[in-house]
């Protein structure tokens, strides 16, 4: 381990390291001059190069950065490969440099978020760094193959994969494949085909430490426009060679996901160092001398040197020419401020009523350039006994972080703001010249202070000027890491305790010279350039932002120029003048006494200090000038380094670990030298002030000596609390630290300073980080600045902007993610950049030992910015979360991160038979069994009974009614196409019968594709067929406009049915001996064509009727979403039985009409379509669904206008009318729209009841009369084609909520709505008469209990009687028509229906007087998902990802072997697909505990959706892998 160290007061430590020269350094780089005298080789390199030193110290400590060469070398030498993220084309930002402003970089408040480091223009930032890893990718991403898929002899993605293959060249140089025109051409013997290497990839997921990512892959569409997959196959390999590292060893599982509730269980690694030192004891600062001639109060100060010395300079502002703009002397601040005061409260409001009153608080609103008007009107307020709180200007109604802004003033009761003329007429103004009111800001009063538009006061009235007291001096805003904004108040005793503290530890004097470069309006600046230097009659030169931007060494200059002794500055600008400085000649820097750095804790500013002494040591500067210090909102100046005349006193340094660190421990690093933190004293404890460190969390007890903890302050000089907030102002201002016994160390309180670090030897003060910036990950602490800083040591300059990077992290699935967002240079391409991040990954996870959640680039100039030019985190992370932020690269990589999943199911053994079963009990539950009405026991005047063929019923029917009309077929526009009576129908079916003997020759008993559209033709075909004895099939036309693949599922239906012939309209038949069809299929192999609109005269000699009832009538050909084509016998009993059944459950009779708009072709469409209205004699009114995309109204109008009852709908086509008639239901009402008389509205289906759209479309149309308790679902499968069905009596259906969580472990675990994790499921109809129902365990096949899932089993007349065939797998198919239970009623026949439910007894009453038993369909066996050991459904997977965004319209997820694939359709700009990344990921992490492996984003209408509107998620699986989608964005996360 790394060795440790006490620390205690006044005592040296063992291997600390204090010396300024560190030992790691100097062995590993003795070349390397510090700031120590005796080492002269500093000269001669600064005179020959001093360039070679910016890029040595660059971006980060000395020491960090070589960390970070080492740590990526490692990685250099695991040859390593990451594959580049491809996208369209329209994706890749594609400006000229023209089109940018470089963006403007933060002088800024840290505590905003600004990164304080930035470069003034892209020019002067690009210095030549050294390359740490050669590139890795030279051409791979720009050049890609066009050779067609053909060549290599295999077809299709397997062909090509190989063909990509051959031409992948892995090049031993560098660390990645380099595709070159020169290797291009070299082939390569290998062919596996693309799911082979896909599972290859998936096999070798090894990940190599940290680097675990979403690859982002495409189609590239070659010059020719063929899609060529070449990008993706070769990134694939690519992939497969970065996967193949050591995996990582598995990390403990945080918490067990037993469905009863989750179980954090936090364990603490054993081999994780703890704290050793003694118990730490406050350190107090020297005495503050109390001088003389030191003033009562600061307005006493201004006073004196304003009478005293009036033409004494005080303030000295500049132009952006460099040029001074206006000295402000002591005489004139004394003289404005006067009458600033006298203004404020005599002259705002009226005599009786003023607007301010001394105590009450007013807004300084002024640009950074204006110093002396700030001044002016602060030190008028002071007079005034008014509270100034100043801010930033506001510069458009919707500045990032203005509304909080608001917000404090609101609440801190402003009322009037000042400000200058200038920024008067700047602000944004509405159309009849006033300011408008800012969002969430109070309404306000602009008050000008410009000496000219003011009042002279009277002669006799002067301004009361006391003596320091405990009143609020001023309120400085803070933002927090939430974005929030504080007030927090400093008193003005405080104020002037702060004033004195500050002169003796920097040792001012009167009339010295201060360049100050930082804000005035807060912190360092105004401490120090506003207020004490007011105090001590200095003269401050001041630098706006606007020079330091245009000339960075404008600062410099001015220190050169007046022979300033002081200057305040950030590192940030100390590494501007790095960059801009060429050697100039007339720099003397030997004025200077002390260079205050302020943010001097942070941890790249170590790198800074040292690059600068080393540059501008030549010319003078000092290294004991340099003095860092530490500051906070709530406490003030926290330390400061002393300005010291001794050079032998060298700062202190120390070499922290990382690793220690990320545990709060101190641990001085000896071996590891990688992840190491250098951090450097921030000086010494304040005058007058006591300093400890307690634990961040929980109760304040001191830290131990080698802990690392929150400095903690007690002096007169801090904030006294938040404005308006006692609860926050007492955790924070009113803290008593105690010992480890419980016993408070002092009676007077500490103020938390917010700053992470610990006290070394001599009382030096360490800052380590800020706790706004601490990540809590795993347990282990790590900094936002340290990142930011390891970050930044990766070539920075090159790819992205310096100061733009922000780091945070976002909670997801109970821990918190670290998020990594830069801004990308305009010029730099996509290569450059992904290779950037992906060295940052292996850089942060080297040496913080912390994977990346997230690493997202977006273009320049994006990021919401404070005002002084740094990024606005909290609103950053706010457009991240919210996916706005658009990047233009994103990298994921959660397998790394997320190490706190749920432990993987175990399956527990099934309890034996003998134990469970008890009469109808098993568990102590009652068998989960239902059944329909008895269809025996139903006494009805039902004559169709009578016959056992439905022919037979159509001919009675002829005979009986011949004038009956069964069959009405609308127009899209809504009018009467054809229709068809009883003897009609007849005479036609006749008619096809008699041109099947004689034109096609069939026997009885042979098969006959029946090809038609939706429509009369289809039903008079099918009839002929029974009229002949041949056995119909149902199949849908090709598409005119797709025949390349609708036409081939035509053929294989018809093969696979082994059909004699084919029967079709003209059209179609013209169709299918189409070019077009020949290029789709071998027309030569087709059956007989017959077309029936050429119908012989004569009727056959006589019709067929078959010998057995249980002979087949009719094939069910269908595909199931999971692909599979199977055909399911129907014999002539089923048929019969189930239009019976149906007609009981709707009470169907000659007298009604029922409007139906479903596709004929299978399952429940085809049945109600063809078949009921032949045995029942209703109406059928007929609306081919097709005709809805023309007219969406077409059906409900047709509902409204032939007054149905009921009526049978697809889920697409109700979508379709929900989507397209959502805004038209006035107009609809207007036209007489009148839903009233709808009894039932049954949606047909195959799967779990979509409550969130029926509900949608009942309240959509409840307006037009459509009764809530009318839509309803049936549920129908293969081996059962209606199993349930609303109907018209019995009671509502019911919605009961599940536990989701549950339901993965095949659980049913009842909850309250709007519990979490609640899954609403709506009971899917009620039971068929002649149906029963069991649930089963589909592994054991036993008997389960009430409310157990299981799948559901049937016993029923209207069975299929089997497979004819199955086009897929035959042998899991044997048991699906005659299962029988292996314990309990071992002799009914059952089928099984693949789709896993539940039963629950309600207490609701069916028509019989019995207790009604609700079935509930949870999902397909087929489709759901075995991932980690669990059942998940697609449906609650794809139901989370569309609520992520608003862009997302419709969603898929499929598995690819272990790895689960999400596609998003994206509906807006494609520029918004890279924000669904991560939201996707979160979310499926955060609702289902899963790590999604790929997000692919395509466009609307990507994902298949077959007639009944259920997604053919197997179908967009296979597109994928062949690479047939075309998607926006592919992210593999592996």
């Amino acid at each position: 381990m790394s060795q440790y160290c006490k620390i205690t007061e006044g005592l040296e430590v063992v291997a600390w390291l204090s010396s300024h020269t560190l030992t790691t350094i100097s062995q590993r780089d003795s070349s390397h001059p510090r700031h120590c005298k005796h080492q002269l080789g500093g000269q001669r390199l600064v005179n020959t190069d001093s360039l070679h030193f910016i890029s040595r110290f660059f971006s980060s400590s000395d020491v960090h950065t070589e960390a970070v060469q080492a740590a990526l070398a490692k990685h250099k030498e695991r040859k390593m490969a990451v594959p580049m993220p491809s996208k369209r084309r329209s994706l890749v930002v594609q400006t000229s440099m023209d089109a940018y402003t470089p963006p403007d970089t933060s002088s800024g408040s840290e505590e905003e978020g600004g990164q304080g480091e930035g470069t003034p223009t892209s020019s002067q930032g690009s210095i030549s760094m050294e390359h740490w890893i050669t590139r890795a990718i030279h051409q791979g991403s720009t050049t890609s193959s066009s050779s067609s898929s053909t060549q290599s002899g295999g077809s299709g993605a397997a062909g090509r994969l190989a063909d990509v293959l051959a031409q992948t060249h892995v090049g031993k140089s560098g660390n990645a494949p380099s595709t070159s025109p020169a290797s291009t051409s070299i082939p390569q013997p290998v062919t596996p085909t693309l799911p082979a290497m896909l599972l290859l990839c998936v096999l070798n997921i090894c990940f190599f430490p940290g680097l675990c990512l979403f690859v982002c892959i495409n189609t590239c569409v070659s010059s020719l426009g063929v899609p060529v997959s070449s990008r993706v196959s070769a990134k694939i390999q690519q992939l497969v060679n970065t996967l193949k590292q050591p995996r990582r060893p598995p990390l403990r599982e945080f918490f067990v996901d037993d469905f009863e509730e989750l179980l954090e269980v936090q364990q603490p690694d054993p081999n994780q160092p703890r704290p050793e030192g003694s118990q730490m004891v406050a350190i107090r600062g020297e005495p503050l001398g109390v001088v003389t001639n030191w003033p009562p109060s600061l307005e006493a100060a201004l006073q004196r040197w304003g009478t005293i010395s009036p033409k004494a300079p005080c303030l000295t502002t500049m132009d952006t020419n460099g040029k001074p703009l206006y000295v402000l002397t002591y005489g004139k601040l004394w003289s404005r401020s006067i009458k600033v005061a006298y203004n404020i409260l005599h002259k705002l409001g009226t005599k009786q009523e003023p607007m301010v009153r001394p105590g009450d608080r007013v807004a300084l609103v002024f640009p950074n350039n204006d110093p002396a008007a700030f001044m002016v009107a602060f030190y008028g307020c002071l007079l005034a006994e008014v509270v100034p709180v100043p801010i930033e200007v506001p510069l458009t109604r919707k500045d990032a972080g203005s509304q909080q802004i608001g917000f404090l003033l609101g609440s801190c009761g402003v009322t009037v703001a000042l400000t200058s003329d200038a920024c008067h007429k700047g602000l944004p103004k509405g159309p009849t010249g006033e300011i408008p009111q800012f969002k969430g800001w109070p309404k306000l009063l602009w008050f000008v202070t410009e000496s000219k538009h003011l009042s002279k006061p009277p002669r006799d009235w002067f301004p009361h000027i006391k003596d320091a007291n405990n009143d609020t001096a001023y309120i400085e805003y803070k933002t927090c890491k939430d974005g929030s904004v504080l007030g927090v108040t400093v008193t003005r005793i405080a104020l002037l305790t702060h004033c004195q503290a500050l002169t003796q530890s920097c040792g001012y004097t009167e009339a010295e010279i201060i360049v100050n470069v930082l804000d005035f309006k807060k912190d360092v600046g105004l401490w120090h350039g506003i207020l004490t230097s007011v105090m001590n009659m200095m003269h401050v030169i001041s630098i706006p932002y606007s020079l330091m931007k245009v000339n960075p060494l404008s600062w410099i200059q001015k220190v050169c120029q007046y022979k300033a002794k002081v200057a305040c500055v950030k590192s940030r600008d100390m590494h501007w003048a790095l960059v801009a400085h060429r050697d100039q000649r007339d720099v003397n820097l030997s004025s200077l006494r002390m260079l205050v750095v302020a943010d001097g804790s942070n941890p790249w500013s170590i790198s800074s200090c040292d690059a600068f002494l080393n540059v501008f040591q030549s010319k003078g500067l000092r290294p004991e000038v340099i003095c860092p210090c530490a500051s906070s909102a709530e406490a003030l100046t926290v330390a400061i380094r002393r300005p010291t005349d001794d050079s032998n006193q060298p700062p202190g340094r120390g070499v922290l670990s990382m690793q220690g660190l990320s545990y709060g421990v101190i641990r001085v690093d000896s071996e590891e030298r990688l992840s190491v933190l250098t951090v450097q004293d921030v000086g010494t404890v304040m005058p007058g002030a006591l300093m400890c460190v307690v634990k961040p969390e929980g109760v304040p007890q001191l830290c131990r000596t080698d802990e690392i903890g929150e400095l903690c302050v007690c002096s007169i000089a801090t904030g006294m609390s938040y404005y308006g907030l006692s609860g926050m102002t007492k955790n924070t201002f009113e803290v008593f630290p105690m010992t480890s016994s419980g016993a408070p160390i002092s009676e007077y309180p500490f103020t938390r300073t917010g700053l992470l670090g610990f006290i070394g030897p001599g009382g030096l003060v360490f800052v380590s980080g800020k706790m706004d910036g601490l990540m809590v990950v795993s347990g282990r602490r790590h900094n936002a600045d340290d990142i930011v800083a390891t970050a930044l040591a990766v070539e920075p300059m090159k790819f992205v902007y310096r100061g733009r990077i922000a780091v945070f992290s976002v909670t997801v699935l109970h821990d918190e993610r670290i998020v990594v967002v830069a801004e990308q240079r305009p010029d730099s391409t996509e290569e450059d950049s992904f290779q950037w991040m992906s060295r940052v990954l292996q850089a942060i996870d080297s040496i913080h030992n912390v994977g990346v959640f997230c690493l997202a680039l977006v273009p320049a100039n994006t990021l919401p910015k404070t005002p002084l030019g740094g990024i606005h985190l909290s609103e950053t992370k706010q457009l991240f979360l919210e996916g706005s932020l658009h990047p233009c690269n994103v990298l994921m990589c959660p397998h790394t991160c997320v190490t706190n999943l749920p432990k993987p199911r175990q399956k527990q053994p099934e309890i034996g038979p003998a134990s469970v079963m008890v009469g109808n009990l098993v568990s102590g539950k009652r068998i989960a069994q239902a059944s329909g009405r008895d269809l025996g026991q139903i006494e009805d005047n039902d004559q169709a009974r009578k016959f056992l063929f439905l022919s037979e019923v159509l001919q009675w029917r002829a005979q009986t009614t011949p004038d009956h009309v069964l069959f009405t077929l609308l127009s899209s526009r809504g009018t009467v196409l054809s229709s068809l009576t009883c003897l009609q129908l007849h005479k036609r079916a006749e008619k096809i019968a008699a041109m099947l003997m004689e034109r096609g020759h069939l026997q009885d008993g042979d098969h006959v594709a029946l090809v038609y559209p939706p429509g009369i033709d289809l039903i008079a075909a099918f009839y002929g067929c029974l009229y002949a004895g041949c056995v119909p099939i149902t199949v849908r036309p090709p598409h005119p406009q797709n025949i390349a693949t609708t036409l081939p599922t035509v053929k294989m239906i018809v093969e696979v049915s082994r059909s004699a012939c084919v029967m079709t309209s003209q059209v179609i038949c013209k169709l299918l001996k189409s070019k077009e069809a020949s290029a789709a299929v071998d027309v030569r192999s087709w059956p007989p064509v017959l077309d029936t609109d050429d119908l012989p005269k004569k009727k056959p000699p006589q019709l067929y009727k078959p010998s057995n009832p249980d002979t087949l009538a009719y094939l069910d050909f269908s595909v199931s979403t999971t692909g599979m084509l199977a055909g399911v016998k129907m014999s002539h009993t089923a048929t019969s039985a189930f239009c019976r059944s149906i007609k009981l459950q709707c009470e169907l009779y000659p007298s009604r009409e029922v409007a139906i708009c479903l596709d004929p072709y299978c399952g429940l469409g085809f049945v109600l379509w063809c078949l009921c209205s032949v045995y029942s004699g209703h109406q059928s009114i007929l609306i081919p669904p097709s005709e809805l995309e023309v007219n969406p109204a077409l059906w409900l109008l047709a509902v409204s206008q032939f007054r149905v009852r009921d009526t049978f709908c697809s889920y697409s086509v109700m979508e379709l009318c929900t989507k397209g008639l959502g805004l038209q239901t006035e107009s609809l009402k207007s036209r007489g729209l009148d839903l009233s008389r709808v009894r039932t509205c049954v949606v047909v289906a195959e799967e779990r009841p979509r409550i969130a759209l029926t509900q949608s479309f009942s309240k959509l149309f409840k307006d037009l009369g459509l009764h809530p308790r009318a839509v309803s679902t049936s549920f129908g499968c293969r081996v059962n084609l209606a199993i349930c069905l609303q109907g018209t009596s019995g009671p509502d259906p019911t919605t009961v909520f599940v536990d989701m969580r549950a339901l993965r472990h095949d659980r049913v675990r009842l909850v309250e709505r709007g519990s979490p994790h609640s899954l609403p499921l709506m009971e899917s109809g009620k039971i068929l008469p002649g149906v029963r129902i069991i649930i089963a365990n589909p592994e054991t096949k036993g008997p389960l209990g009430d409310s157990h899932l299981g799948e559901i089993w049937v016993h029923c007349g209207h069975n299929g009687s089997g497979y004819f065939t199955v086009y897929g797998d035959e042998a899991l198919q044997s048991d699906h028509f005659n299962s029988h239970l292996s314990f309990g009623d071992t002799q009914t026949v059952w089928a099984r229906t693949g789709y896993l439910g539940f039963l629950r007894r309600t207490e609701l009453t069916d028509a019989s007087g019995e207790r009604h038993d609700a079935l509930y369909v949870v999902g397909a066996l087929d489709e759901a998902m075995e991932l980690r050991g669990m059942r998940y459904h697609p449906i609650d997977i794809e139901t989370s990802v569309i609520r992520t965004h608003k862009s997302i319209m419709e969603c898929a997820v499929f598995p690819w072997t272990n790895l689960l694939v999400v596609v998003v359709e994206l509906e807006g700009s494609e520029q918004e697909a890279l924000d669904l990344v991560p939201l996707v990921t979160n979310a499926v992490l955060e609702e289902h505990y899963l790590i999604v492996g790929v997000v692919v984003v395509v466009d609307i209408g990507v994902i298949p959706i077959n007639s009944r509107g259920e997604k053919q998620r197997m179908h967009l699986r296979d597109g994928f892998l062949a690479d047939q989608l075309d998607p926006i964005y592919v992210a593999y996360n592996m």
